[in-house]
């Protein structure tokens, strides 16, 4: 089965142009990406990991961040190329193995204008994507992409994946405008680009030479004409104390006139109103007529990039722990989901009967000194009891004598 996937995966590959692909097998890596120098942030260091619990102790490794409380920059340049007339595919792997609290997982994508050793948060990127993570409110993917000029971010919301395990985060960009975002190679998300995010103005607007008539009635009820207030209803909200008396001790050129607290009325009905009825004239909400919207112009290329240069990691993370993999840009869907499914799939299952190994193994040395101090507990309390019985035998001889 290995052999005819390895046959499958070729069989694609054959036919796909890769732009990019990166699997931090070695220390190679750190010939070819480059650390952002930016002043005025103090940046964490990544290194080569395979975590602590894998499938593979070598292809499983990626590059880990080291230190906690940090923000990370650090990218790589490559051929630039264009996806116009073709579809792009962004994919790569992340384990948040250290329970990530609070950080990011995403990738950004560059044209050749970045600057490497100065990135930072401002940078300008083409495409923003992956997984971020901060406290239970937000576990999202972010999918954002620059629009001429300006970041715009998908309308949806895309929960991410929060465990410890390896997945798999894969965006399609196809020339007829569509896209779709898919986690462990199952499409989550997908719909067209220009109704996902704001990257044109609406097509219609409302008719600026439209207005309510004066005479549309947009209640749907009013007070009743016929109900009046009850002529017993005006009572006061609050009383004098009937039960209060002053003080003997009261004297009114001392203590100026006296005057008995107030309580709450329970004859007190609060402010009358008219009770409401169907409004007989109500004709619902006004709509403005819409029409064309003269500042809206279809882009037929809303999809398409001139020059793609490079992918980095711009990140801020709370505990370390986080390991980045298998980077891939192509141009075709097919081989990406295949290749994906060749790395992610036995690298998650290997995860997974490990990290059981790894606990099994915890719990049972627990299990193990617990009841070694269980034993040396009752141990203690059988030493007591001895000591105790010779005492008392002496007790007794000594009574004797």
């Amino acid at each position: 089965m290995f052999h005819f996937c390895v046959v499958i995966l070729l069989l694609y590959t054959a036919r796909a142009e890769i732009f990019f692909e990166e699997v931090f097998n070695d220390d190679s890596w750190e010939n070819n990406w480059v650390y952002s120098e930016h002043k005025g942030i103090e940046f964490g260091r990544f290194n080569l990991s395979h975590g602590e619990f894998w499938s593979d102790p070598e292809s499983d490794k990626g590059i880990k961040t080291w230190q906690e409380a940090r923000f990370y920059a650090l990218s790589r340049k490559f051929k630039p190329f264009s996806n116009e007339n073709k579809p792009f595919v962004l994919q790569f792997t992340v384990k948040h193995e250290q329970s990530i609290d609070c950080g990011g997982g995403y990738i950004k994508v560059f044209d050749c204008s970045l600057n490497q050793t100065d990135m930072h948060g401002d940078s300008p990127y083409l495409i923003m994507f992956g997984p971020d993570i901060c406290g239970p409110g937000t576990k999202k993917v972010h999918v954002i992409i620059n629009y001429k000029g300006k970041n715009h971010a998908i309308k949806k919301d895309i929960r991410c994946k929060d465990d410890i395990y390896t997945h798999l985060y894969t965006l399609i960009i196809r020339p007829d405008q569509t896209y779709e975002v898919l986690i462990d190679n199952e499409k989550v998300e997908y719909g067209q680009l220009e109704d996902d995010w704001d990257f044109l103005p609406p097509k219609k607007i409302k008719d600026p030479s439209k207005s309510k008539p004066e005479d549309w009635d947009d209640r749907p009820t009013i007070s009743d004409p016929n109900d009046t207030k009850p002529e017993n209803w005006d009572k006061p909200e609050h009383i004098p104390d009937p039960d209060a008396s002053k003080p003997e001790d009261w004297e009114d050129e001392m203590d100026g006139e006296w005057e008995a607290p107030v309580i709450d009325n329970p004859e007190y009905k609060g402010v009358w109103k008219q009770k409401q009825i169907d409004n007989p004239n109500y004709k619902g909400p006004w709509e403005y007529p819409e029409i064309d919207n003269p500042e809206y112009m279809a882009d037929p290329k809303l999809y398409a990039k001139e020059e793609i240069c490079a992918v980095g990691f711009d990140l801020w993370q709370v505990k370390n722990g986080t390991i980045f993999d298998n980077i891939l840009l192509t141009d075709d869907p097919e081989y990406a989901h295949e290749n994906g499914h060749q790395i992610w799939k036995l690298r998650i299952e290997g995860e997974k009967k490990m990290k059981k190994e790894q606990d099994d193994l915890e719990k049972s040395k627990k299990e193990t000194i617990a009841n070694t101090d269980t034993e040396k507990v009752e141990n203690d309390g059988d030493e007591e009891d001895d000591v105790q019985d010779n005492v008392l035998s002496d007790i007794e001889e000594h009574d004797e004598l």
